[in-house]
């Protein structure tokens, strides 16, 4: 009888190899699959036994399938009164497509209808469609003419073993995955010696610690499982499986006697508790340590073994910078510990952990994980020995880098660090930069937000952790290797959790790239599509609270209010602390504006000058800005601050037009705040485009025209090069007075061009 195994694409070579140790013969790996020639025996030892295998398939014939037409008469011929019984439920899942048969539901829908034909023909009765939970499931792969059509003996995909995560949650990495990784690194070679031991480090070393435990026992991946596919198809024989089960049962607990003589120790950034109750006997005695606390006791347990070590990256994201930087610190720390006879075997979606260990594998191989590709390579510690910088830190910590000259960043940070923060507990201020490009090689911005005191931000649907810390990397010239910058961020960034305080998992990285007009920083997201996507993240529904938190979102605190600010949206956190100075001087001067105290905001943002406008006593507000994203995050900005009511308006209009129609209206102002962009291009605006330098003067003469007599408009923006038109905005008699000086903080004097700040009046 023909089978085959599915697997990941790139893994046929390692399932080839599996398959074979189970006996099976006539092997012939084709791309996502093995086939192989047996019988039931052996279709069920693949399906019990296999670490690898996503599904097992019993062919039962090879048809036409160049139409539609031609689908049916072949699924109809087949004699599926000897596969399923009327009495048993059953689905179809359809793969592939070509030029005649392009969705894959209406093959699924067409494969049933010839199945219910077949059998309503030879009087056997309907069995019933159950696409949940059937008992027995169909699969149908298509080919430019041809189809496969067969039973899925799995039911449920094998690489869901049965039993429940040991730590309570989804596995950071599927456990076919991890067990990919475990043959590559030769674990299953490896666990057969005396005392062996594997080093799993992952965010979360779950899944590497449940299939080394379980190879390490002899015990079967499928053997935890209930439910098999086969057990409603009417070829099934229950005795030879009850024998195949009885004797992995037998082989289990044989091999359980070899595990006093196995050390795992699993070392993640995700707290894990030590002598967790493992729900399988494989697993028992199993050491965890969290690494953010216990990297000292994980040194002792591990000094001098001869073990694995088996790094997991893969299920970081490219946001996860910081955590991918932290892991490989700690892993270039642990090769000094262990073994030098040790090997060790890393999992990722880049081929940059090459560069960062200064490794060449010797064994690498390549599949896909979902859509991404991913990388598995292996190597020994005495062929390939990892570059490591020891850099001792304040606090008796030390630190493993990639450059001997990530020392001076590291004394450079602590400096900055401790300075900066006195200086922030002075003032009272919780959200300030640390770190502002000190040293060329490391041209680094970083921020650093503490999370507020004075709202409960679990009330608004926030987890509450914190610090955090926002690092923005400005790109480096084009002399320096990609190679080179790249050490030197992950470097800094293996660093800093170690001397601020924060954890990896709370430090967000974004990269900065000059624009082509030398304006701006742009990325590769707009704020208002990065806006609108953590609007999304929030909730659709209509009825959903305006102040709950985005995806996120966190809460922080600025001059005595509250502010929403988000780490994953965007270029910028909602909040522009370099303007934090400015911020005050708009307080300052609606407290001793006249009476009727009304505030305009343009180019809001999120509606933070709004809220220090409403807290200086403004008695009305109007907050502008193009983005309805934006308008909703000031809303809640404004609303967790205690400013609600029908004196406080938000508009959504395009800020030039807008200006011009209320200045034929009788609206005025006794303040207004004006922080445009540097340059916009939005499809929502009238114009084409927005350039700051070439319309400000037509803006900022519509401006002065709608404040009221004795009034001023505070000016700010972050064009570098920005050269305000003295002459013609006095043609028109609209004076500039520039205070920028006094507007920078103190934790931004490095720069003194990072804004301009300017006193606008009419006179």
């Amino acid at each position: 009888m023909e089978f085959f195994a599915t697997c990941p694409a790139g893994l046929e070579r390692l399932l080839t190899q599996e398959l074979r140790s189970l006996g099976l013969s006539q092997l012939r790996p084709l791309r996502g699959q093995v086939s192989f020639e047996g019988d039931l025996r052996d279709a069920y030892k693949a399906c019990l036994w296999s670490r690898l295998a996503s599904r097992v398939i019993a062919v039962l014939a090879h048809i036409p399938a160049d139409s539609s037409d031609a689908l049916y008469e072949g699924v109809s011929s087949i004699a599926w009164e000897d596969e399923i019984s009327p009495h048993k439920t059953f689905a179809v899942e359809a793969h592939g497509v070509n030029d005649n048969l392009r969705n894959t539901q209406f093959t699924a829908l067409r494969t049933k209808d010839a199945v219910l034909d077949r059998m309503r023909a030879h009087s056997c009765g309907r069995p019933q469609i159950d696409t949940a939970d059937p008992d027995v499931s169909l699969f149908v792969r298509l080919g430019r003419k041809r189809a496969v059509v067969g039973i899925d003996l799995a039911g449920e995909a094998l690489f869901r073993r049965g039993t429940k995560p040991p730590f309570g949650s989804k596995p950071s990495l599927r456990h076919d995955y991890a067990a990919a990784l475990l043959e590559v690194g030769g674990w299953y070679r490896r666990c057969r010696r005396e005392e062996e031991s594997i080093f799993a480090l992952s965010p979360c070393a779950d899944s590497l610690l449940f299939e080394a435990g379980e190879e390490a026992g002899d015990r079967a991946a499928g053997l935890g499982r209930q439910t098999w596919g086969f057990e409603g198809w009417l070829r099934h024989e229950a005795t030879l499986w009850d024998d195949l089960c009885e004797e992995a049962r037998r082989r289990a607990d044989v091999g359980a006697s070899h595990l006093p003589s196995l050390r795992l120790i699993a070392a993640g950034l995700h707290p894990m508790q030590e002598d967790v109750p493992i729900p399988f006997e494989a697993c028992q005695g199993v050491r965890c340590f969290d690494l953010t606390h216990d990297m000292d006791r994980l040194a002792a347990a591990a000094a001098g073994i001869d073990c694995l070590m088996a790094c997991d990256l893969s299920s970081l994201a490219q946001t996860d910078m910081a955590q991918e930087a932290d892991l490989l610190a700690y892993l270039r720390q642990a090769a000094q510990v262990v073994s030098p006879t040790s090997d060790f075997v890393t999992i990722s979606t880049s081929t940059d952990i090459n560069e960062e260990l200064s490794f060449d594998g010797t064994d690498r191989l390549e599949t896909l994980m979902g859509p991404s590709q991913v990388f598995i390579c292996h190597g020994s510690l005495q062929d390939h020995p990892f570059p490591a910088a020891d850099i001792p830190l304040k606090g008796g910590r030390d630190v493993f880098v990639a450059l001997p000259q990530s020392e001076q960043f590291a004394r450079r940070l602590e400096k900055a660090w401790r300075l900066r923060r006195r200086w922030a507990q002075q003032e009272d201020i919780g959200c300030f930069r640390a770190y502002d490009a000190d040293l060329p090689d490391y041209a680094l911005a970083i921020d650093y937000y503490q999370p507020s005191q004075l709202l409960k931000e679990r009330d608004f649907g926030g987890n509450g952790t914190g610090p955090w810390a926002v690092v923005s990397e400005y790109a480096a010239p084009k002399e320096i290797k990609p190679s080179t910058a790249r050490r030197r961020l992950f470097d800094a960034l293996a660093i800093l959790p170690r001397v601020m305080g924060v954890d990896s998992r709370n430090i967000y990285v974004k990269q900065r790239m000059r624009s082509k007009g030398g304006s701006q920083y742009a990325h590769g997201e707009s704020q208002a599509k990065a806006a609108k996507r953590a609007q999304m993240d929030r909730g659709k529904s209509k009825g959903a609270d305006l102040a709950s938190l985005p995806r996120e979102a966190h809460l922080v605190d600025e001059g005595g209010l509250t502010f929403e600010v988000n780490f994953g949206c965007g270029l910028d956190t909602g909040l522009f602390l370099d303007t934090r100075d400015v911020r005050s001087l708009v307080r300052e001067h609606i407290k001793r504006a006249p009476d009727p105290k009304r505030f305009l905001n343009l180019f809001a943002y999120t509606g933070s000058a709004t809220c220090y406008a409403a807290d200086g006593g403004a008695k009305a507000t109007t907050t502008v800005d193009l983005s309805r994203p934006y308008l909703q995050w000031a809303r809640r900005n404004m609303r967790r601050n205690g400013f609600v009511g029908p004196q406080h308006s938000y508009v959504q209009a395009d800020i030039l037009p807008w200006a011009v129609q209320m200045r034929h209206s009788p609206n005025r102002w006794d303040l207004i705040y004006l922080d445009p962009p540097s340059f916009s291009n939005s499809s929502q605006m009238a114009s084409s485009s927005f350039d700051l330098q070439r319309d400000h003067v037509e803006l900022l003469i519509n401006v002065s025209r709608l404040l009221s007599p004795h009034a001023l408009c505070i000016f700010c923006c972050n064009l570098r090069k920005f050269k305000p038109d003295i002459a013609a905005l006095a043609k028109a008699d609209v004076s500039l007075e520039d205070i920028s000086d006094e507007t920078i903080p103190d934790d931004f004097k490095r720069n003194a061009r990072i804004h301009h700040c300017y006193l606008v009046r009419h006179s």
